[in-house]
């Protein structure tokens, strides 16, 4: 059991490094040689990376940051397959149960690791894309949808700060909606409050009628 739990807490971390990847600081360091946490809002993720970069790069990060989630879930399936192979599985351990747990817990640590980067100093985005990735690959059924509310948010507010929390509220519901697993529903709970807290700032600055539209720049650095 000692063995299968210290190979449960490695994926854990691995999980974490991967969403740790600062993607959109790198970025910005290579085309422009800049700290994008400077410029903008101050994230690291793809909408600040858009509007100080432009679409091209505000896109690649996005795709990137997708994949972490994406990533993170794939180590867990992965784990118990070696698990299995090595006779490390224990015979106390429910697959099942321990499977919908462990990809839940991998989500949460690749989500905290883009937003909390220990290559950054504990500092990051906002989580969005790493949670849309970690959703494709939970399910792509709550995935799409949540797109949707996304997608139907920015028609309607152009805002994309404000379509990213109503898809952050939906993903709890469409989890319940979809029948999928308590550890999902969960990961859909907390998930969802942590991207909201995330946009701490935003939400002052919708109260304030400042937040600017998809293709504007922020009135202010580092705002």
């Amino acid at each position: 059991m000692t063995i299968w739990l210290t190979l449960c807490v490695v994926t854990l971390l691995v999980a974490y490094l991967i969403g740790s990847t600062p993607t959109g600081f790198t970025l910005a360091k290579l085309l422009k040689g800049i700290d994008i946490r400077e410029h903008g809002s101050g994230s690291t993720g793809a909408t600040n990376v858009l509007r100080t970069l432009g679409k091209g790069p505000g896109a690649f990060v996005l795709v990137i940051d997708a994949l972490k989630g994406v990533l993170a879930i794939a180590l867990v399936p992965w784990l118990f397959s070696f698990a299995s192979a090595q006779n490390l599985l224990p015979p106390t351990v429910d697959p099942t149960l321990w499977l919908s747990w462990m990809v839940t817990l991998s989500g949460l640590a690749a989500i905290l690791g883009h937003s909390k980067s220990i290559w950054l100093g504990f500092s990051g985005g906002k989580s969005v894309a790493t949670s849309l990735g970690v959703l494709l690959a939970m399910n792509w059924q709550v995935a799409l949808a949540t797109v949707g509310v996304f997608g139907v948010a920015i028609a309607i507010s152009r805002i994309v700060s404000l379509s990213s929390i109503a898809g952050a509220i939906a993903v709890s519901l469409l989890m319940l909606l979809f029948h999928q697993p308590l550890p999902y529903v969960l990961f859909g709970i907390v998930g969802g409050i942590y991207v909201i807290l995330r946009h701490k700032s935003n939400i002052q600055r919708l109260l304030d009628g400042t937040e600017p539209q998809l293709g504007q720049k922020s009135s202010t650095a580092n705002q």
